[in-house]
């Protein structure tokens, strides 16, 4: 039996006690009362045992879940700043890529420019170079004319 019962054992004797009349006062087996007193004595340390056992095993699965909950706590927080890191890198990346695609089109137009400008240069020589041929050309053939 567990203390409880005994204590309810107990109330039980004591109600079922013949009365004293005149007063609120009741008899009951001494012998009785005092086996269900030891048996509690008894009893009693176990349960108490038990019942700090409890306590105690409360505590350390209190301890635990907070443990773990602050261990997903601080992974959350981790993943977290990793997102924004990674956000910010990737935000970073592309305005780079950005910068290099408008510096590469900025050279490519340089380099168009400039190979119009040296390709009209060339062909302003040429077409130089042919005016004299052809006025050589010409002369030649008034020469030839000439001799006539």
């Amino acid at each position: 039996m567990d203390v409880l019962n005994l204590i309810d054992e107990i109330e039980d004797i004591v109600e079922a006690g013949s009365g004293v009349p005149f007063s609120s006062k009741v008899m009951v087996d001494k012998e009785e009362l005092l086996e269900i007193i030891k048996d509690i004595r008894i009893k009693l340390p176990d349960e108490i045992k038990q019942a700090t056992w409890i306590k105690d095993e409360r505590q350390r699965i209190l301890a635990e879940a907070q443990k773990d909950a602050d261990t997903i706590i601080n992974e959350a927080n981790l993943k977290l700043k990793e997102m924004i890191n990674e956000e910010e890198i990737i935000r970073v990346a592309n305005a780079k890529a950005e910068e290099i695609i408008i510096k590469a089109q900025n050279n490519a137009k340089e380099i168009r420019l400039g190979a119009l400008e040296y390709a009209d240069s060339l062909l302003l020589e040429t077409q130089e170079d042919l005016k004299e041929l052809i006025q050589m050309l010409n002369d030649n053939r008034k020469e030839l004319r000439g001799n006539d």
